[in-house]
């Protein structure tokens, strides 16, 4: 299968979820994605926490966050605070297309790694800067993570329950859409490339990702000068509109009525509702009306309760875990998920992308690799360095294959 980036090659210094997501999408597209991190500073996706015992059990190879984001790529390690490491990163730069980073504000130009000096490498490199809030401002130097993006976008004060504190949709929801955009980020910049043959700083801040998710209540505000009330799994004008309890452990049936057709067919199907009227009724006693339903879905199991409810064109939809969406017949039809080997956690399911060009899904041909896994062919290969000259940086430590704890920290 041709892929659309072939023959685009991307240095990728980013850590965690937003960043690497952004550059996981251009490695399935068949982009050459380098990444880049240090036997100290390595991916802190790999542990939050490094100790000489995660180190000794081969801890930096069984995450699967970092696994999960970083398949389809190369790894190179490189001490880019070692001239000898900043060197050879600006030589792979050269020979580079773009490079995407979500450090913190202050750490590139520190290193004199920063667009202004990458474009005295490279004038028609592409650069996308990911930082939590973008690289201007009074809050540029502030360290965040998803968390604190959304937090920061004002998005859980418009979800959870009225009579609750604000509410999280996720731990990290901000990386997720923060790697989505990053990805259109550089897609755009790297298509203006191609037109023009000009590169481009891009700044792109993750919390502003978030904000246009926030719209609503931002409308909501400038027209009637308040916030707008939280409504939980409800909704402020479609009864019944929720999330309802069914057979087994923490199973779950989205149930949405938003026609007097469905509203109809409900009542059709579960006789109890017979006494609760128009929508102007339903909405006043949501309440009760939730409850009869709850009933009702009690008695059946979630794959049960949808497919009734949809064969009444009543939309509906069951919850799936984890483990339900390894055997979900729609993802399976799809062939969704490609089972890939890798070193120290074996045989591993890893998701489609979510956009093919073919009915079957774009293939995934290699799994997240390891710390230091491409060292030599990154080094050797793209950068025309000798055995020996390997060897020395080895002997440094300016490469190497394992995570090492910071002096200071060693005991």
């Amino acid at each position: 299968m041709n892929k659309p980036l072939e023959g685009l090659r991307i240095v990728d210094l980013t850590m965690g979820w937003a960043g690497p997501l952004a550059t996981r999408s251009l490695a399935d597209m068949g982009a050459q994605v380098i990444k880049v991190e240090s036997c100290e500073r390595f991916d802190w996706w790999r542990s939050w926490e490094a100790t000489e015992a995660w180190i000794a059990d081969d801890g930096a190879e069984k995450s699967p966050q970092y696994l999960s984001v970083n398949r389809n790529k190369l790894n190179v390690t490189l001490d880019l605070e070692h001239p000898r490491g900043r060197e050879l990163l600006l030589q792979l730069v050269a020979r580079a297309d773009a490079l995407v980073e979500n450090y913190s504000g202050g750490v590139l130009p520190k290193l004199k790694l920063d667009y202004a000096h990458l474009i005295e490498t490279n004038p028609q490199i592409v650069m996308v800067s990911m930082p939590a809030f973008g690289s201007t401002g009074p809050w540029s130097e502030f360290r965040a993570y998803g968390s604190t993006v959304e937090h920061s976008s004002g998005l859980p004060h418009l979800v959870g329950q009225p009579d609750q504190p604000p509410t999280m949709q996720h731990v990290a929801f901000g990386d997720a859409i923060g790697g989505l955009n990053g990805t259109a980020a550089i897609l755009t910049a790297l298509w203006h490339k191609q037109r023009t043959g000009q590169g481009q700083f891009v700044d792109l801040s993750q919390v502003e990702c978030l904000l246009p998710l926030a719209a609503q209540g931002v409308l909501h505000q400038s027209v009637h000068g308040e916030t707008p009330r939280r409504y939980g799994n409800d909704h402020p004008e479609h009864a019944p509109y929720g999330v309802y309890p069914c057979q087994g452990d923490d199973a779950w049936v989205v149930i949405q009525v938003t026609t007097a057709r469905q509203w109809e067919a409900m009542q059709t199907l579960i006789p109890e509702l017979a006494g609760f009227g128009d929508l102007a009724s339903r909405l006043q006693q949501r309440e009760n009306l939730n409850a009869t339903i709850a009933q009702w879905t009690a008695q059946h199991s979630s794959e049960a309760a949808m497919h009734l409810l949809q064969s009444k064109d009543i939309t509906a939809a069951k919850l799936n875990n984890g483990e339900d969406l390894l055997h979900e017949p729609q993802l399976k039809d799809r062939q969704y998920l490609q089972w890939l080997e890798r070193d120290y956690v074996g045989l591993q399911p890893n998701a489609s992308a979510p956009f093919r060009t073919e009915a079957a899904p774009i293939p995934i041909e290699s799994p997240a690799p390891t710390l230091g896994q491409h060292n030599h062919f990154v080094l050797e290969d793209i950068l025309q360095l000798s055995e020996s000259e390997i060897a020395e940086l080895a002997e440094l430590g300016i490469i190497g294959t394992k995570p090492r704890l910071p002096k200071t920290q060693s005991p």
